[in-house]
């Protein structure tokens, strides 16, 4: 993964407007550590193979970025997004990861599903 190009992923979102796509979202602040007796709360979120059409699509900020898709009825949005995958033309694929390089969120748009 290399950093993220906002103008490239915008360019992605723009694309796959208007279409039904599968998400993948998630977010931890460290679950997946959470075995390890850490006093930290470990907290998690996570779906996958969502369908969703959005009519806007949208990516901001400075770095880290967060990216929305407004929907029918509501927002689908992720914030943190640090890094991405440009080797697929047609899907998504971004993460944020924290200063030690831990996940810390993931968001992948795909017409796909993953």
């Amino acid at each position: 993964m290399k950093r993220i190009e906002p103008a490239a992923i915008q360019q992605l979102l723009d694309q796959l407007k208007g279409e039904e796509v599968y998400i993948h979202l998630e977010m931890t602040t460290g679950a997946y550590a959470a075995h390890r007796g850490e006093a930290n709360l470990a907290a998690t979120a996570f779906i996958s193979n969502a369908i969703v059409t959005y009519s806007q699509g949208s990516i901001a900020g400075e770095g880290p970025y967060r990216v929305g898709l407004k929907t029918e009825k509501g927002w689908v949005f992720a914030q943190g997004l640090t890094h991405w995958e440009d080797a697929e033309h047609d899907k998504l694929i971004a993460a944020g990861h924290d200063g030690d390089g831990k996940l810390v969120v993931a968001l992948q748009i795909s017409r796909e599903p993953f």
